[in-house]
């Protein structure tokens, strides 16, 4: 059965098989970016309501069917991507995709034993990419406990450099001063790449002045960045111990992570056969058997004196109402994990922090690679993430060949308004720009506009 789009688009023909959560991001937002996109899912109402919303084609059936993926056009396909609820299925798809189309592909694999299996499934199958939400948003957490103070955290130049995001508090000294004079006052190696202010968003001059509830990104080596944070009165040690709200594969994943980083974990589960399979799987943790919605269990378990708390359940109301309730109750770094998107507006509002959605942090990776494959032949796209409440990118681009960006200072490229050159990394070693520096060929450069869909690193001129 077929819903069928109306037009055609101008971009690459990628096959989505699964239209759950992440499946349905991908479809948001591959679409957006103008790419030819069809749906597969055995749900027909899905189907048609995806395919009707964002107007692309929809086919109801099995997505590991060879008649099905003819039917969706494999042979002429440019990408395949599997994000079904099953690893198994998943990989049966991009390997029958593989075999009668000429696309690359990419499958949605989130259990364990398999991920430990990643680069020899990844090699042996001939997948473009392996994803797993649950992976993807326990590194983004176990980043932000290692550095509490920082609202997000987004990595670059291969981990060499940090794009951290603060608020600033009405006491604290930056309050007031513009950036040319917190640059002429201090030798910190970091730079200030957006300002969020109430409502607005804006790439900063050196005359743009710093006020009382600004929301800051900046970027810097690690190191550099802890030094600037200490610096303005920002605590910058690690947490000791966290709680986490249930034990699915995103709390496995985080514990292991926190545990190899000194942390101490308490996970709270409702299932004792969860319990127990954690207990043995996570040594070195502490597996309570409870309802991490119950107030009573958390105040015996300590929740008013831990430093990290951490709901991953999988309904987002309950994260959320634990959250406030965490917030209430401790001091404690809180990070909310949420899966659908329905009411940002109202999140944001409630101001809960740290917030990760794992499946828009699947979506950027998955861009990122359509875009580098859309590219010229002069650059491509390493990196890519939705910054500052959607409204701005951070893009980090290979330089392959000369083009007309390349061996200029950037003070005479006729940048384009709201963009920001943030870091040129060469030969391994990431610099913070001035106008005098030039980008060259071999460099990879990081660039932070609100602007959207730069393919090539030449979308940064007029």
């Amino acid at each position: 059965m077929f819903f069928g789009k109306t037009q055609e688009k101008q971009g690459l023909n990628i096959i989505i098989v699964g239209c759950g959560k992440v499946g349905s991001t991908l479809v948001e937002r591959l679409s957006a970016e103008g790419h030819d996109i069809t749906i597969i899912d055995e749900d027909a109402d899905r189907i048609q309501e995806l395919a009707d919303y964002y107007d692309v084609l929809g086919i109801v059936g099995n997505g590991a069917s060879h008649s099905v993926q003819e039917d969706a056009g494999i042979r002429e396909a440019d990408l395949f991507i599997a994000v079904t609820e099953s690893d198994e299925l998943n990989l049966l798809c991009c390997t029958i995709a593989k075999q009668d189309g000429d696309c690359q592909t990419i499958a949605r694999v989130r259990t364990p034993d398999y991920i430990k299996d990643a680069a020899y499934l990844q090699s042996s199958l001939g997948l473009a990419m392996i994803i797993n939400p649950e992976l993807e948003a326990s590194r983004e957490v176990a980043r932000l406990l290692y550095l509490p103070a920082a609202l997000s955290i987004n990595t670059f130049a291969h981990g060499r450099m940090e794009l951290i995001r603060i608020k600033i508090a009405e006491d604290n000294l930056l309050c007031g001063q513009t950036i040319a004079k917190l640059g002429q006052n201090t030798d910190f190696k970091i730079l200030i790449a957006a300002i969020e202010r109430k409502e607005d968003v804006f790439i900063p001059s050196g005359n743009s002045q710093i006020e009382n509830g600004d929301v800051i990104s900046f970027l810097g080596t690690r190191g550099e960045a802890k030094k600037f944070l200490s610096y303005i009165g920002f605590e910058t040690h690690q947490v000791k111990n966290t709680m986490i709200i249930g034990g699915g594969k995103a709390s496995f994943y985080l514990a292991s992570q926190l545990l190899q980083m000194g942390i101490d974990v308490k996970i709270v589960e409702k299932s004792k056969k969860r319990c127990e399979e954690l207990s043995i799987l996570l040594p070195k943790a502490m597996i309570l058997h409870g309802d991490g919605t119950d107030q009573e269990l958390l105040t015996e378990e300590g929740v008013a004196h831990v430093e990290a708390f951490v709901p991953l359940t999988g309904i987002d109301e309950e994260n959320i109402m634990l959250t406030l309730y965490a917030i209430l109750v401790s001091d404690a770094k809180v990070i909310t994990k949420i899966n659908r998107m329905a009411f940002k507006d109202v999140i944001t509002k409630l101001d809960l922090g740290s917030v990760v959605y794992p499946r828009y942090i699947i979506a950027e990776e998955i861009i990122a690679y359509v875009r580098a494959r859309k590219a010229s032949m002069y650059s491509n796209v390493e990196t890519l993430y939705r910054i500052l409440g959607d409204r701005a990118e951070a893009i980090e681009f290979r330089v392959n060949e000369k083009s007309e960006v390349t061996d200029i200072p950037l003070m005479e490229l006729p940048l384009k308004k709201n963009l920001l050159v943030c870091c040129i990394t060469r030969k391994g070693m990431p610099i913070i720009p001035t106008g005098r520096d030039s980008i060259q060929v071999g460099d990879r450069v990081m660039i932070v506009t609100t602007h959207t869909g730069f393919n090539d690193i030449q979308d940064i001129l007029v």
